[in-house]
């Protein structure tokens, strides 16, 4: 109970400030289309230099959390993720949204997300010692049969049709070998010069959400049908928070998945919201309603992405190994200020350490106040006119994609990645799939040839990465997800196949 000693450093003025303004500024950031949270962490790192190592870490982590939750807001309003671990939350968010519940999936993540993130930074506090034990476990062979499980989600995952799925799948794992290889140096379908250093996430998850939308957009016009379907609620906080304790299996999936996920090192939290978003829907009695607006798929999503926070500082804190791309930004900031994780790290700054942790807990409740006053006000964007609306967002879309690394090599592929998701939709196909591919194809490269040069190095090809339990279980975990998506997938089929036949005989019974 060490860290109830270093309460009292949060709520020192400075201190307290700096997490107000982290809080409201992580949550602008996060709505913003481009700006993930890896990012907003990075362009906070030198407005630190002049503060002390407690100060600046309050901001750092105030801002990581409240981005990852701030994401929610473009992909619910806009069907745009904020950030790579938004993505689960656009599939349902977006759809509640249109149905003029905008004001309502905005509660209901905020909610979430305080909810799961409390949970991850409780398990920092009390677990951290057992955890970095275990996060030690986890080899190359074993995240790459987390990728393949991951992968095995694929084809079930926001889309009408398994095979059009897997192929959206397949086509986001090709993608993500564009570029030189990162183990062996080797040219890969660079086809032009802005395809040297591969597709970058953050431009690619801009443009096959984005532009497909401002499309749309403006194919539609400012009808009238379009205005008076996007009615914005007013939705009581009382009734948020019930259904939020109403939905148990959602959010204890969520938090579930998001704290494993996030624990595990470079995995990172845009797959734990996809993960949580497949298992519950898997697990969930009402699956037909995943994906047209259901309430579920956002609590799990977002309380995913938010317990993940804190488990991915354990590996850093006590291993110096980042969980997530962002853990690695905190990572340069704590060295910056001259403080080395490592095991004895709570001893010798027990002050900075607890303070930082402290304000995540803080943060998040802060997160969740802030988050929730703002929702009615933001989700009355989705009432502004299409054509401006699609103006706002192709503005957005070139801000976002070229802040990532100041390149219009990144526009071009945003732009071309768009207009090429805009053609598959026409055919049924999704971009969740593709993004997904996007994402774990380099995890599952990376770790199956260092998995390989190990095996070989020991001479033991196949050992290495079929024997032990957590490989095995692993294993059967792929086995099991696979088998579940083709059983699902035949019911569904003879489902539809049945109420074919039953349509067809009362119309000739007519």
């Amino acid at each position: 109970m060490e860290f109830i000693a270093y309460f009292s450093g949060v709520f020192e003025p400075v201190a307290f400030t700096l997490l107000i303004l982290g809080t409201v500024g992580g949550l602008i950031l996060g709505a913003t289309p481009g700006l993930s949270p890896t990012m907003a962490v990075a362009l906070l790192i030198p407005f630190t230099f002049h503060l002390s190592p407690t100060q600046g870490l309050v901001l750092l982590g105030a801002a990581y959390t409240s981005t990852v939750a701030g994401g929610a807001v473009s992909a619910i309003l806009l069907k745009i993720p904020g950030a790579p671990a938004n993505i689960a939350t656009a599939l349902d968010g977006h759809e509640m949204a249109r149905q003029g519940h905008g004001a309502r999936a905005l509660q209901l993540s905020f909610l979430s997300s305080g909810i799961g993130g409390v949970f991850g930074v409780l398990l920092l506090i009390f677990l951290t010692p057992v955890l970095a034990k275990w996060a030690l476990v986890f080899g190359p062979s074993h995240l790459f049969w987390l990728a393949i499980l991951g992968v095995t989600v694929i084809g079930s995952l926001d889309s009408k049709s398994f095979v059009k799925g897997l192929l959206s799948g397949c086509l986001g794992l090709w993608l993500a070998m564009i570029g030189y290889d990162d183990i062996q140096g080797a040219p890969r379908f660079i086809f032009h010069d802005s395809l040297t250093g591969g597709i970058n996430i953050i431009a690619a998850l801009i443009g096959l959400f984005a532009i497909p939308q401002v499309i749309n957009m403006l194919a539609k016009g400012r009808t009238r049908a379009n205005i008076e379907s996007l009615k914005v609620e007013r939705r009581s906080l009382a009734a948020s928070v019930r259904e939020v304790g109403s939905n148990k299996r959602a959010l204890s999936i969520g938090i579930i998945v998001g704290s494993i996920i996030g624990l595990i090192p470079g995995v990172g939290g845009q797959i734990a919201g996809l993960v949580a978003y497949d298992q519950t829907r898997k697990l969930s009695p009402e699956k037909d309603r995943f994906g047209k607006g259901h309430p579920e798929g956002v609590i799990a999503a977002e309380s995913a992405n938010n317990a993940m926070v804190g488990p991915s500082l354990v590996p850093l804190l006590t291993l110096s190994i980042p969980g997530s791309p962002t853990a690695a930004v905190l990572l340069g900031g704590l060295l910056i200020h001259g403080i080395f994780p490592g095991s004895d790290l709570f001893e010798r700054h027990p002050d900075v350490i607890w303070t930082f942790v402290n304000s995540m807990l803080i943060g998040q409740i802060l997160m969740v106040i802030f988050g929730i006053y703002t929702a009615l006000w933001a989700a009355r964007v989705a009432k502004a006119p299409m054509p401006i609306m699609a103006a706002a967002v192709s503005v957005l879309a070139v801000f976002g994609s070229y802040s990532v690394s100041q390149s219009m090599g990144d526009v071009y592929i945003m732009f071309v990645l768009g207009l090429g998701m805009w053609i598959l939709e026409r055919f049924g196909f999704s971009a969740a799939p593709l993004v997904l591919g996007l994402i774990l194809g380099p995890i599952a490269e990376a770790n199956f040839v260092q998995g390989n040069m190990i095996a070989t190095a020991q001479d033991a090809q196949w050992s290495y990465f079929l024997t032990g339990p957590l490989n095995l279980l692993l294993i059967a975990l792929i086995i099991a997800s696979i088998g579940y998506s083709f059983w699902s997938n035949m019911l569904a089929r003879g489902s539809a196949t049945d109420s074919g036949a039953t349509g067809q005989e009362e119309g000739a019974a007519e």
